[in-house]
């Protein structure tokens, strides 16, 4: 994968999705940033998140804003044990993405998504565009469609991030 970003939009394509790959041109290393360049409320940054058990089964959780994902919560719907977050490396081998620039649909491997409800109750929001300076504006209804995925509270109540 030499382009990573235009992988991603060969893949949107593809799939005939109504989504838009979007270069702000600033730096996003935190929701909070990603937020302001985009001009709407952290709640419409979606986070993918993957989980790696020690065994080397993976979860992606596709989270909203500065949500802290309860990875018990996790652990409890896919029957997956002692989930951590996979390292950048693992990343990259199962989706075909960096971290930090990680899209919720088009991954190099196939394995669980769970989109949390918050995402889900949204008409659309930005997520990672493939690459760690692009967005994807993207509705989660197609996340769900193309990943399978399921819906479900997988947020903690306490505002800390992950």
């Amino acid at each position: 994968m030499s382009d990573v970003g235009l992988d991603f939009a060969d893949y949107l394509v593809a799939h005939d999705l109504q989504a838009e790959i979007v270069a702000p041109g600033v730096h996003m290393p935190t929701v909070d940033a990603a937020a302001a360049a985009m001009g709407v409320p952290p709640a419409q940054i979606f986070k993918s998140i993957l989980f790696q058990s020690p065994a080397g089964r993976c979860v992606l959780v596709v989270a909203s804003g500065n949500a802290r994902v309860d990875v018990r919560r996790v652990e409890a719907l896919t029957g997956i044990a002692n989930l951590k977050l996979a390292k950048p490396a693992v990343v990259f081998a199962k989706t075909g993405y960096p971290a930090g620039g990680t899209p919720p649909v088009g991954h190099r491997e196939r394995f669980p998504v769970i989109v949390d409800a918050r995402v889900a109750a949204q008409p659309w929001g930005y997520a990672g565009g493939g690459r760690v300076e692009l967005l994807v504006k993207i509705r989660p209804a197609d996340i769900v469609r193309l990943t399978a995925a399921t819906v479900a509270d997988v947020v903690a109540e306490d505002p800390m991030t992950l």
